[in-house]
C-alpha cells in the first residue's frame, strides 16, 4: 500500500525509557473507534496521541453511511418509546445465539461474557452519542422510521427508532461516513488531539508492569518509540485484507470485502504474544459484494439490493434466495456447501434486470449494481435477449474463473433461466413471492431501493421483467464489510489474558476486538453503535 509501512514482527519488546514523545493514552487506529476513543479520553484531561496506519484519517467508517445503533436514546425518550433493557438484551440473545436462547435464564443463552457486553451497549451508547453531539464532535438526528433489521420478531418490543445518523448526511443516509469523520475530526483538531497518520504500529513496548507504549514504522524507514503514561487502546479494524487470516479463521469461503486496505489484523498478531485470548474469530459483517470489484479500494458492500423487476440466479439458472434478505442474511446464501458435488454452488449468483429496473432503479449509493449512466458500470453483462445475455454471462465467468474455481453455467443455463423469469413473472403479478416471500417485513422494503411507483401496487419489491430486452446482469459473491473477531475484552475495553485477567495498560474497541454479537447483525448500526458505547466506557475506565 502506498504510503503505508510494511509489516514487521509483533513481538513485543522490553524498556521504561527512550521514548520519542510521550502522552497519557495512546490511540491506534484514527478511524470510527479510534476517534471518538480519543476524544472521551482527551475530554477527560488526558493528553492523546492519535496514530493512524494509512496516510489519512477516517478508516472503513469514511466510506460508510455511518447510521449508528443507539438503544433507548433521547429521541426516543422523549419520544415516549419505552426501550427497556431486559427487552433489549432478549432482542440481542434471540438473535446472537439462537440454538441457545434461553428467554427465562439469567442470561438468557449467552455467556456471562456475551452477557456483560450486551449490557453495557444499553447502558452506554446513549450517553456516548449524547456527549459527542454535544460537544459538536458527532451532531445527529434521529430516524424513528428505520426499524431493526429483525423487527418482526417478538423478541423486539422497541423495532423503530434507534438508529441515529450525522446531521449532515443526505436524505438517503447513504453519506454519513465522510461528515462523521470530518467532525471527529475537527472536534480532536479543536481540542488538542495529536493526530499522526502514516505511522504503522508493529508491537507494543512493555515495563515491568504493564504494556507503556509502542513503537510504530513510517514508510521512510524510521521507528518512532510512543509512550504511554496510563493506557495503549487498539481501534486499528478487523483482518479483511489479510488472506491468510481470512481463510483460516471465517468458516466460509469469504471474499475481500469493504473495508479499508488497511484492515489486515494488526492487532490480532500483536496481542498474541501478550497472552489475549481470542473470540469470535469464525464471523464476520457480512454483505453481497460485486464479485469483479472484490479486493479495490472503492469497493462498496451491497447493503441495498435494488430492482423490483431483478433476480438473482444460481449457475443453473435457478431462483434460489430472497434477494432483498438485510446484506448480512443475504450473504450467507453464497456460502452453502454441497457434500455431494463437493462444491459450494452458490459461490456467485448473477443479479440479472431489465430496463425498466436500469431506468427506474439505477443509483450509485449503498454499493447498488444498476448504476446511472456516466458511471463505473464495467460489472454490468448485457445482452438483447435471454440467450444473448446467458451466453455473455458464460464469457464473463469464464474471464473471472481464477477467482472462482473455475465455476461455470451449467447446461441448460440460458432454458432454465427462461422458466425462472416466466416463475417470477407469475409471483410478481400476483405481488406476492410464494417461493421466497420477498418483501414481507419491513426491512426488506426499507433497502428496496430506488422504483417506479405503481398505483395500488402493495409490495414495492416485486414486479415482472419485461418480456423484451435488452437484458443486463452482474456477478455477485460474498464478502466481509469488516470480521468481527479478535482479543477479548471487559466492557470496559481492558484486554483479558488466557486466564481472564486484564493485561494492563492494554485497551481495544471496535473491530479490532471480539464482537459479542456472534453470528448476528441487530440493526443498521450494529457496529457503530456498540462502538461509540464501548468508546466511552474505556475512557471512564481508562481515568478513574
Amino acid at each position: 500500500m502506498d504510503g503505508v509501512a510494511a509489516r514487521e514482527s509483533a513481538r513485543p519488546v522490553r524498556g521504561d525509557a527512550g521514548f520519542d514523545v510521550v502522552a497519557d493514552v495512546v490511540v491506534v487506529g484514527g478511524g470510527g473507534a479510534g476517534l471518538p476513543v480519543a476524544l472521551f479520553n482527551r475530554w477527560r484531561g488526558n493528553e492523546v496521541i492519535v496514530l493512524e496506519k494509512a496516510p489519512e484519517l477516517g478508516g472503513t467508517a469514511k466510506k460508510a453511511a455511518f447510521w449508528y445503533w443507539v438503544p433507548n436514546n433521547r429521541p426516543m425518550r422523549a419520544a415516549g418509546l419505552t426501550d427497556e433493557k431486559d427487552d433489549f438484551l432478549r432482542y440481542v440473545a434471540r438473535l446472537s445465539r439462537p440454538t441457545r436462547y434461553d428467554p427465562d435464564g439469567p442470561t438468557l443463552g449467552l455467556t456471562e461474557w456475551e452477557y456483560a457486553m450486551a449490557g453495557a451497549i444499553h447502558d452506554s451508547a446513549s450517553e456516548a452519542a449524547e456527549l459527542l453531539a454535544e460537544r459538536g464532535a458527532l451532531p445527529y438526528r434521529h430516524c424513528p422510521a428505520v426499524p431493526d433489521y429483525w423487527s418482526e420478531l417478538d423478541e423486539d418490543n422497541a423495532p423503530y427508532g434507534r438508529v441515529l445518523v450525522p446531521a449532515d448526511a443526505s436524505e438517503s443516509m447513504a453519506d454519513g461516513g465522510e461528515n462523521a469523520i470530518r467532525t471527529l475530526t475537527a472536534a480532536a483538531r479543536r481540542d488538542g488531539v495529536e493526530l499522526r497518520t502514516g505511522h504503522r504500529v508493529q508491537r507494543v513496548i512493555l515495563n515491568a508492569t504493564r504494556v507503556a507504549g509502542v513503537e510504530a514504522t513510517t514508510a521512510d524507514g524510521h521507528t518512532h518509540r510512543i509512550g504511554a503514561r496510563k493506557a495503549v487502546v487498539f481501534a486499528t479494524g478487523g483482518f479483511t485484507h489479510d488472506d491468510d487470516l481470512r481463510a483460516n479463521f471465517l468458516g466460509v469461503p469469504a471474499y475481500r470485502g469493504c473495508a479499508v486496505a488497511t484492515n489486515e489484523g494488526d492487532f490480532v498478531r500483536i496481542a498474541g504474544p501478550l497472552g489475549a485470548q481470542l473470540r469470535n474469530m469464525n464471523y464476520a459483517w457480512m454483505c453481497p459484494v460485486p464479485l469483479e470489484r472484490s479486493g479495490r479500494a472503492d469497493l462498496v458492500g451491497m447493503f441495498s439490493v435494488s430492482g423490483d423487476s431483478m433476480l438473482f440466479v444460481d449457475k443453473t439458472g435457478r431462483r434460489v434466495v430472497n434477494e432483498k434478505l438485510p446484506y448480512n442474511e443475504l450473504a450467507q446464501a453464497f456460502f452453502r456447501w454441497d457434500p455431494a458435488a463437493a462444491e459450494y454452488p452458490h459461490l456467485v449468483l448473477v443479479q440479472i434486470w431489465d430496463q425498466r429496473a436500469a431506468e427506474h432503479s439505477a443509483s450509485d449509493e449503498y454499493g447498488r449494481l444498476i448504476v446511472p449512466p456516466g458511471t463505473d458500470d464495467s460489472h454490468v453483462i448485457r445482452g438483447e435477449t435471454l440467450d444473448d445475455l446467458s451466453s455473455a454471462i458464460a464469457d464473463r465467468l469464464a474471464k473471472v474463473a481464477a477467482t472462482t474455481g473455475g465455476l461455470r453455467l451449467s447446461p441448460g443455463f440460458a432454458e432454465t433461466l427462461k422458466a425462472t423469469v416466466t416463475r417470477y413473472n407469475d409471483l410478481a403479478a400476483a405481488g406476492r413471492d410464494t417461493d421466497f416471500h420477498r418483501g414481507e417485513t419491513p426491512v426488506q422494503q426499507l433497502f428496496n431501493g430506488p422504483v417506479k411507483e405503481e398505483p395500488g401496487r402493495e409490495n414495492p419489491t416485486l414486479w415482472p421483467l419485461a418480456p423484451h430486452g435488452p437484458y443486463y446482469a452482474a456477478l455477485v459473491t460474498g464478502g466481509t464489510l469488516d470480521t468481527k473477531g479478535g482479543p477479548r475484552t471487559d466492557p470496559d475495553g481492558r484486554v483479558l489474558d488466557d486466564t481472564g485477567a486484564p493485561i494492563p495498560g492494554l485497551y481495544g474497541v471496535g473491530n479490532c476486538v471480539a464482537s459479542a454479537s456472534a453470528q448476528a447483525y441487530w440493526a443498521g448500526g450494529a457496529t457503530l453503535g456498540p462502538i461509540i458505547a464501548f468508546a466511552h466506557r474505556t475512557a471512564l475506565a481508562i481515568t478513574p
